[in-house]
């Protein structure tokens, strides 16, 4: 319960009001009023707890608004709070893993009873069932093309699926382990996995064979990411020719995020070491913002932020809660992060406030992904959920 005063809003309008903000629980922020006044549009409000609440009220009653912008200048820090636009409820009854292609409308998601469904993202509509994993899939994205559909599963395959007729058209075999993370090689004739076996994998699609081993950690491997190099940065070079059926792996880094508190990347042609480092708990997902800067997320809440140039210290350490990082995308000139405690957010260096996407409450927040100017969203709850920007 909040007590609102206005300030300079109006000097007429001398009215305390009394609102129930709920922008976690809820996925709509709701403001609840106890007065009548004669104004249907209030700007800016002063709270009596210093904070400043933006938002429209109309007279009396329940007031609903998709953001509210909640800001501490003593703290110096400020925030908006979205509301869902939507939520997609019969996808899933529990989704692990989602990707969007924007060329299409559509969507991809995984879910823990081996299948995984393409729906539209305007509506989720459901378009197709893909079926053939067995137990959990953990991963899946769309190649570049929006035709095809990648997937890794608990099951240690790692398949290639036709978003046309839904059908398995290659199937990976190698790993001793379940898959948890992939990443595509450039137009997608090269494709990686992570697994639990502690190794990295780099497979031909056109053949549907292993090309090699990237790495043998020893430890499980929970995300990978594959990214253009800054031409600063030295990859090394391989020690033998790199097969011809080797597309796009030049002037490329492959990350991987560890569990044994390890965070590694090195050349995705060479294979050749370029830093190794060390954060405070198992790092579950990794990202590149750019060809020097990453992302990486740990168990115990951390979001590193390195440079490839100088990774020994973290050009900053993001801190939120002690829930665990489940997963970084890179956006715009920032990124979206989302934990296991429901938090998600979003981080902008041309904005002053972090962007809170609601309606998770505590529910671990598996996946985000984008499509235009919308952010979607997969749940514990089994719920996707769609955010509208132009709420904002």
């Amino acid at each position: 319960v909040l007590e609102l005063k206005p300030s300079s809003v109006d000097s007429k309008f001398s009215t305390t009001m009394q609102v129930y903000v709920f922008p976690r629980y809820f996925d709509t922020a709701w403001v609840l009023t106890s007065f009548v006044p004669s104004y249907s549009d209030l700007d800016t409000v002063l709270i009596t707890s210093n904070m400043i609440a933006n938002f429209c009220c109309e007279p009396a009653g329940w007031v609903q608004t998709k953001s509210i912008h909640i800001s501490c200048p003593k703290e110096s820090t400020s925030s908006k709070f979205l509301a869902p636009y939507t939520t997609f409820s019969r996808i899933h009854t529990k989704s692990f893993c989602l990707d969007m292609f924007s060329l299409r409308g559509l969507g991809v998601s995984s879910s823990t009873d081996g299948t995984m469904k393409i729906w539209q993202a305007s509506n989720g509509e459901l378009r197709r069932v893909l079926e053939g994993h067995v137990f959990d899939v953990n991963c899946c994205r769309f190649f570049p093309s929006g035709l095809v559909v990648l997937s890794g599963g608990m099951d240690a395959q790692l398949k290639i699926w036709s978003a046309e007729d839904a059908s398995c058209v290659v199937t990976f075999k190698g790993h001793k382990g379940g898959i948890l993370d992939t990443a595509i090689v450039d137009r997608g004739r090269n494709v990686v996995s992570g697994s639990r076996d502690g190794t990295a994998r780099l497979w031909d699609c056109g053949r549907s064979a292993c090309l090699g081993v990237l790495a043998d950690c020893g430890a499980s491997i929970n995300g990978v990411a594959v990214g253009a190099a800054d031409n600063s940065i030295n990859l090394g070079s391989p020690e033998q020719m790199p097969s011809e059926r080797e597309v796009g792996t030049e002037a490329k880094m492959l990350l991987l995020a560890r569990e044994d508190k390890k965070l590694q990347c090195l050349g995705l042609q060479s294979r050749q070491p370029v830093f190794l480092f060390i954060g405070s708990d198992a790092f579950n997902c990794c990202t590149f913002l750019s060809g020097f800067l990453l992302l990486a997320g740990t168990q115990d809440g951390n979001i590193y932020q390195l440079d490839v140039r100088s990774p020994r210290a973290p050009v900053q350490i993001i801190h939120r809660s002690g829930a665990p990082v489940l997963s970084l995308l890179s956006f715009r000139d920032g990124f979206i992060a989302s934990q296991g405690d429901g938090s998600c957010f979003i981080v902008q260096q041309d904005l002053d406030y972090v962007i809170e996407l609601t309606g998770a409450d505590c529910d671990p927040v598996y996946k985000v992904a984008t499509w235009e100017k919308q952010i979607y969203a997969c749940c514990r709850d089994s719920l996707v959920r769609r955010y509208q920007l132009s709420d904002l």
